[in-house]
């Protein structure tokens, strides 16, 4: 069968047709996506990360870095840190290296990592992230919390001191390091930290009051009265430190002397509700249930989402045989622990 060379003219627009809209329809898709990807970027940064992933998700698939870079920084606006590392993890090393998306997804997989508890993973990332943003005081926060997370407690100094403007090896970088440290439940860490700063400078202020806080949390309380009263030595300005100086006391049994030191830092600082709780229970244990009751209502009047004082007045009044004003100050008790009341 023969084809007219007219036929075969049309045969061969129709291939050149075909072939020139493949180039046009992939050029036409890459531009839907580019602008899918700038619309995605608003709605982002007008903290509306969850309209942005549903935007994502329908332009999402194998090989779309791009995709995959801003769906991970969403799903990392939107609190899902998990999603976000799934996200960025496989790319964020196969990216340009120095670009500023490779830094977006370091630093977004760095902090994700972090909120996600894990510490270890997340420290090389914000290291990386810390090469090019060294003057992002934030940044060294976290980076010193996960340095304190997994123990490494030099690192974490350097973090911190660098971010609070303190020199590296002072005693007040040791100092603001074991704040951090018992912050985030770290206290054996802290107590070699409080130590080091003690032996650069023995009068440094806080110093002792922290050890004896750590102490006194260990129930280790004749060093924690030991330590307080050195703090008071150099600092008897210091409310806490005759709060938690009366504290310890006060659970020696040796209450007289805890009232006293209560009583000290309520002169100092009369807003701070904790002395008055302590101080309800010493009277308590003294039998002065009127004047207990005084110290427990005052410490609600300063701070009525205390749960623990709602509690103890509750036990005071069931003792005085007022049992209905004692349900009421248990079911406040019950309530505010419901939402994580002191």
């Amino acid at each position: 069968m023969s084809v007219s060379i007219g036929t075969g003219r049309l045969v061969m627009a129709a291939v050149i047709a075909a072939c020139a809209a493949v180039p046009a329809a992939a050029q036409q898709e890459a531009a839907d996506r580019s602008t899918v990807l700038s619309e995605a970027r608003t709605l982002i940064n007008q903290d509306r990360p969850a309209a942005a992933i549903e935007k994502l998700t329908a332009i999402d698939g194998p090989g779309r870095t791009d995709v995959a870079l801003l769906l991970g920084v969403a799903y990392y606006h939107a609190n899902d840190h998990r999603r976000a590392i799934e996200r960025l993890a496989p790319i964020a090393d196969t990216l340009p290296t120095g670009s500023i998306e490779q830094r977006e997804a370091v630093q977004v997989l760095g902090l994700s990592y972090f909120l996600a508890g894990r510490f270890a993973d997340a420290v090389p990332r914000l290291e990386a992230t810390r090469q090019w943003a060294a003057g992002n005081a934030e940044l060294g926060y976290v980076l010193g919390q996960a340095y304190v997370q997994t123990g490494q407690a030099d690192a974490a100094r350097k973090a911190f001191a660098h971010t609070f403007g303190l020199a590296e090896d002072s005693a007040g970088a040791h100092l603001l390091c074991a704040q951090m440290m018992i912050r985030l439940e770290s206290e054996a860490l802290a107590e070699a930290e409080l130590k080091r700063a003690l032996t650069l400078d023995p009068r440094l202020p806080q110093g002792h009051a922290l050890l004896g806080q750590i102490a006194l949390f260990r129930g280790r309380l004749d060093e924690a009265v030991s330590q307080t009263e050195a703090e008071i030595t150099v600092n008897p300005g210091n409310a806490m430190a005759f709060y938690q100086l009366g504290d310890a006391r006060v659970r020696q049994g040796q209450l007289d002397d805890g009232i006293a030191a209560l009583q000290k830092s309520i002169w100092l600082n009369p807003f701070y509700s904790a002395p008055y709780i302590v101080l309800g229970k010493a009277y308590m244990q003294k039998e002065q249930l009127a004047t207990a009751e005084g110290m427990l209502t005052r410490a609600i009047e300063y701070d009525p989402n205390n749960r623990s004082a709602h509690y103890v007045l509750g036990q005071l009044l069931q003792r005085m045989g007022r049992s209905e004003d004692a349900k009421r100050e248990f079911a406040i008790a019950e309530r505010l622990q419901g939402q994580g009341g002191r």
